[in-house]
């Protein structure tokens, strides 16, 4: 009976994942960080097959360089979620080489502490990846609207993905100590392929979220004042004004670089204004506009609810269904079934007795 090791399954797995995502119509270079990742994931993944299910040992001095490789690619590709300057894309492109050169040093003076020196390196960008995320989605300024709350938990979910095979590198090293090695092979061939396919996952769920590539503005820091102040409210004024006119919400690749272009400001001066004023970030703010658009569509035409999603700018029904939950309370064929399309209309005050109040802001 033909014996088909586990990381090979995954292997596969990862492979059409990479064939899908290569095949979406997405900007190829736009999401080249994250296919490579996806790539690395399954060509590790073989390796680990080949040494742990068939006894090749020639791979050994190849999986711990590889497995250098995966941190700071997961950390470039939800990186370039957000503008990068040239300064620290320079200093990504150095961690990249360095990380895997250093192994390869290990490997060749000290390999008793390329297990530690692996740890050291996937809990070292662990800890970067969540300091990127600690600014929630309006962090991720070039990502979609439609998707960035699910890029910024797919970044999230990364990190704890990487702390995850540090651990497992760390009870690798302990059972050769311990256990003069009697463990590893379930410890490697199983439990650590489980990083390698969440992180694979991830790098597909983020790398969707990523609009194609526009010329990038200077970014500028900020500090901002605890309460709105009359500039934040000109700011979210002149937003109201530009998405009515122009309905820029429909553009599904919509993300706050694009919009801060449109006002001619910075972005985190508009993500500081609408988060001060409205109480939301401004993936939520954007949102809101498009649930009122599908709102409208729902009562005031006969299409489905699939061509409503798209009209109003989502891309995807989990989003779509997701965010009209958020803001209304009900799904969209309950909403269709109400016939309430006065409670969303600019000009009505009837918005305030929607359930939680939940489309004041958009129905104003």
């Amino acid at each position: 009976m033909l014996f088909i090791p586990l990381p090979f399954v995954v292997a596969l797995l990862l492979v059409v994942m990479f064939i899908v995502f290569f095949r979406s119509g997405d900007d190829v270079r736009t999401n080249r960080a994250f296919l490579a990742l996806i790539a690395l994931c399954a060509v590790q993944s073989v390796l680990v097959g080949l040494r742990w299910g068939y006894g090749v040992n020639a791979v050994r001095y190849v999986l711990p360089v590889l497995a250098a490789c995966l941190p700071p690619l997961v950390y470039i590709a939800f990186r370039g979620l957000m503008r990068v300057g040239a300064d620290s894309r320079r200093a990504m492109l150095a961690s990249l080489v360095f990380s895997p050169l250093s192994i390869v040093v290990l490997e060749l003076a000290l390999p008793v502490v390329i297990d530690l020196a692996l740890i050291l390196i996937f809990v070292s960008h662990a800890a970067a990846l969540l300091l990127l995320g600690r600014k929630g989605p309006d962090g991720l300024d070039e990502a979609q609207f439609a998707s960035v709350a699910s890029a910024h938990r797919a970044l999230i979910i990364a990190a704890m993905a990487l702390c995850v095979s540090a651990l497992f590198d760390l009870l690798v090293f302990l059972d050769f100590e311990w256990a003069h090695g009697e463990n590893v092979a379930a410890l490697v061939s199983n439990a650590n392929l489980f990083g390698l396919l969440l992180i694979g996952l991830m790098a597909a769920m983020a790398g969707k979220s990523k609009a194609p590539q526009t010329a990038a503005e200077p970014a500028e820091e900020l500090p901002p004042p605890s309460e709105p102040s009359e500039q934040d409210r000109d700011i979210v004024a002149s937003l109201d004004q530009l998405m009515t006119t122009q309905a820029l919400y429909r553009d599904e690749n919509l993300n706050l670089t694009r919009l801060a272009r449109h006002l001619g400001l910075p972005s985190r001066q508009i993500s500081g204004a609408i988060n001060r004023s409205l109480g939301i970030n401004v993936s939520q703010y954007v949102n809101q506009l498009r649930i009122r658009e599908a709102c409208r569509l729902l009562e005031e035409t006969e299409q489905s609810v699939t061509a409503i999603m798209f009209s109003s700018g989502f891309q995807t029904k989990s989003n779509f269904n997701r965010e009209f939950r958020r803001v209304t309370g009900m799904s969209p064929v309950d909403w269709r079934e109400r016939q309430v399309w006065k409670l969303v209309s600019p000009n009505k005050t009837a918005t305030r007795q929607m359930p939680d109040d939940r489309l004041k802001m958009v129905g104003k």
